[in-house]
């Protein structure tokens, strides 16, 4: 992935709470775009290995979730995390998160993950087809910074984690922004 490089057309399938829905699940199904989610937009889309799993769970998404007062001082106006899994799994953990600022992006089938060359094989680890480990920041689609893990390859034997922090990434945004106001 480049700098410069315009977002894949992708559709998500998304799971929404719908109130006109009764009983215990009230959701519906509904297709998000790549464009729902990035046009007109300054965001911060970071991508994950899996819903659930240690680094991710303990580091990497609560940094994010804590952080976003500062990336929206930053003018951040969203924050995406991303994995290759299904809607159900994705709303279940933003929901065991308590999440309340960043949004989850469920990429079930890897459509977009492998359009942007991040789709890995983890079948050392049981998971099969999942993304790489990083982070980026879109500016109306377009890749304004890309924050890759080293080593990306299928099977890796470790979990390679820092490039795509939320510290690293506010940094950038932070230098990036005090470079263009002078």
């Amino acid at each position: 992935m480049q700098v410069g490089y315009k977002l894949p057309q992708v559709t998500f399938k998304t799971r929404v709470r719908d109130e006109s829905i009764e009983g215990p699940n009230p959701f519906r199904w509904e297709d998000k775009t790549t464009n729902d989610y990035f046009a007109g937009k300054r965001v911060v889309l970071f991508s994950l290995p899996g819903a659930f799993t240690p680094t991710c769970s303990t580091y990497q998404l609560p940094g994010f979730e804590n952080g976003h007062a500062d990336f929206a001082a930053e003018g951040i106006d969203e924050i995406y995390c991303m994995s290759v899994n299904d809607s159900f799994v994705m709303n279940q953990w933003a929901k065991a998160q308590d999440l309340k600022n960043v949004k989850v992006i469920p990429d079930g089938s890897g459509e977009f993950s492998r359009r942007v060359g991040m789709l890995v094989r983890k079948d050392n680890l049981g998971f099969g087809l999942r993304s790489w480990r990083y982070a980026a920041v879109i500016n109306d689609g377009v890749v304004e910074a890309w924050f890759e893990e080293p080593g990306l390859c299928d099977n890796h034997g470790e979990d390679p984690y820092g490039e795509s922090s939320p510290e690293n990434v506010l940094s950038w945004i932070k230098k990036a922004n005090a470079e263009a106001a002078a």
